[in-house]
């Protein structure tokens, strides 16, 4: 039996977690009393692992300011959610779309920067954990564009590269597809253009998730 895999990416595909995102950076740089970084920047660095993105927003701090910053960042995170106040709301059409490929036969995974935590408790709050067959996060392996995220996903599923499309709204998720030999789909309404996406190694890139869920049926 051919075990279809869709990958999703998080962060900028999945829901837009941005406002929060934007939110605990300058918090997190402020406490280290670090000059905040461009917003504009921050975006771009979605879906890096977050020591990595540190190092690309602080390139003059030194090793233990980008630990404290990257501290600051998780229980500022933490903090908005046990709070009540973090948003993160799904994108247009999307719960309807994962349940349609469930119900299409495909089997589906995250491979995300997020951290274990954050993502338990984003697909929780939308309650569609149940629809996913594996998780995979910047817990457990390197930074995204490394395909090793990908490959476990693949692994944990039963999914060859040949049937799995990893879909993401960053260059560094079409790169982690192409690497590891799998399907990349990039979307247009996350953190880089589609010009960078197709740049990147994209098959094409969706406008909506309807016209993402009619090239995944194609690929079926």
């Amino acid at each position: 039996m051919t075990i279809r895999l869709a990958v999703f990416d998080c962060d900028g595909t999945l829901v837009d977690g941005q406002a929060d995102v934007l939110w605990a950076m300058q918090r997190a740089f402020e406490r280290a009393q670090q000059a905040a970084p461009d917003p504009a920047q921050v975006r771009r660095l979605v879906g890096l692992s977050l020591p990595v993105a540190i190092r690309e927003l602080a390139p003059d701090a030194n090793e233990s300011q980008r630990r404290d910053i990257t501290e600051f960042y998780k229980s500022s995170f933490r903090a908005r959610r046990e709070e009540g106040l973090l948003d993160e709301p799904l994108y247009d059409g999307i719960a309807a779309l994962l349940h349609d490929l469930r119900s299409a036969g495909w089997s589906l995974a995250v491979a995300t920067g997020k951290s274990d935590r954050g993502l338990t408790a984003c697909l929780a709050a939308h309650g569609l954990t149940d629809l996913f067959v594996s998780f995979q996060t910047a817990d457990r392996h390197p930074s995204k564009p490394h395909p090793a995220m990908l490959e476990a996903a693949m692994f944990e599923a039963g999914a060859q590269p040949e049937n799995t499309v990893m879909i993401g709204d960053t260059s560094f998720d079409m790169q982690m597809a192409c690497t590891a030999r799998a399907a990349a789909i990039g979307v247009a309404w996350g953190y880089h253009s589609p010009a960078e996406l197709l740049a990147s190694g994209a098959r094409m890139v969706a406008r909506n998730s309807a016209q993402l869920g009619e090239e995944l049926e194609r690929l079926a």
